[in-house]
Formats: structure tokens, sequence, C-alpha cells
């Protein structure tokens, strides 16, 4: 089975709607998969209430589950706590901040204010990660992410040995925007393999640790 924990819609800067995007995951043999799209103060409210309609319909007829989610983009790194807290309190079930990928402008001590949060679930693609950051993510049982992103995937590397320095558990995530982005669980293992990942890590992030992720929202929820 396969999850997915980082995805766009129309209602960003996706190409798809809700229900393609969760029938085209349920065909890659998807059992959870998270829309996390991006927002910021002017939005948050909106996109939460709209993917929390798609899954109260969805889930009476497909057996996939969709998680409510966003992911906080580009905002002012002090501000991250604030917001985390924000989608939490309207519905969100995770928090996806996304982090200093080297392939675009995001400030500076964005990973740092992410990884204080007590209600940031993922930090994603987060570039170059420093360790007093890593030291905040294991404290507050953040997830580091592992993406098949072109261009954020440059760091995968990094990511996982900061992961393995620090004990932090990662998940296998494809920040998809389209309907290519999509992979099934074979392509992922290939991204695990790809950045040197062991065959027990691969399990970790592809199996377990993706249940504990779940485990977590079904005792908040």
């Amino acid at each position: 089975m396969r999850y997915d924990f980082h995805t766009h819609t129309v209602f960003s800067d996706g190409e798809l709607i809700p229900s393609e995007l969760i029938r085209r995951a349920k065909i890659l043999n998807h059992r959870a998969i998270a829309i996390t799209d991006h927002g910021d103060a002017s939005n948050y409210k909106d996109l939460i209430e709209k993917i929390t309609l798609a899954r109260e319909e969805l889930k009476n007829y497909w057996d996939i589950r969709l998680i409510v989610g966003i992911e906080l983009t580009h905002i002012p790194p002090k501000s991250i706590p604030k917001m985390a807290k924000r989608c939490k309190d309207i519905g969100a079930e995770i928090v996806v901040v996304h982090g200093e990928t080297i392939v675009e402008p995001v400030e500076e001590k964005t990973n740092y204010y992410a990884s204080i949060s007590e209600d940031v679930d993922i930090i994603a693609h987060p570039g170059l990660i420093d360790k007093e950051s890593a030291e905040n993510i294991k404290e507050n049982n953040i997830f580091l992410e592992i993406t098949s992103r072109k261009g954020h995937s440059l760091t995968n590397g990094h990511v996982l040995n900061i992961g393995r320095e620090y004990n932090i558990p990662s998940l296998i995530n494809t920040d998809t925007h389209s309907l290519s982005d999509l992979i099934d669980i074979s392509f992922a293992k290939k991204v695990g393999m790809g950045c040197g990942m062991s065959e027990r890590e691969l399990k970790n992030t592809l199996s377990t640790y993706p249940k504990e992720l779940l485990n977590r929202l079904d005792n908040k929820f």
C-alpha cells in the first residue's frame, strides 16, 4: 500500500480537483493521501473547508483515506507556529510547512520556526536542514520529507543523513501538482534507494512511519 502526505489541487497550483486526485491515487493502490494546498493567512480557512467537504463526500464511496491538510508556504517564519495552530484549530488534520528547498527563495529560519511548533506535522523538502532545527524536530515529533519532486529532491541525501543522526522519521511524498506526479510503491522504493536508504529504512519510511502518523491522527480526532 502507498501513502502520500503532500499533494496539491486546483485550489492552489495543482491541476486536478480532489475527486480526480483521489481516484488516481486509488488506482495506484494508495491507502491514504493528504491534500495540502498552499496556504497563508489569506486562504487557509477556505482551503480547509473545501477539502473537508471533499473528504466527507468521498468517504461514503471509496476505501481510501483523504486527509485534510495544508502546506504553509513562503509565510514569514515567525508566523509559522501561530498559523499552524490556527489551521489545526479549524480542522486541519495535518500541517505541512514548505521547507527551505534550495531551488526556491524560501526565507531563512523557515525550518527553524517550523521545528519549534507543536502543531507542525511535516517539514516538506527542507533542503540543507541544520542541526539546531533537527534537534527541535525530534523533540516535537515532526516528520521529515524525502521527496520525489524534481529540484526539491536534490537534497534528499542530506535530509536522510540528518534523519539518521537524530533518529527522525521520514516520509516519501510526491508534492503532486499534476497527474504524472503521483507514484506507486515501486517508484517510491526507487526514490528511497536513490538517496541511500537501507532496506530497513525503506520499510520504515514506506510503511511503519506512515502508519504511525495515521495512528497519531486517529488519537487526536
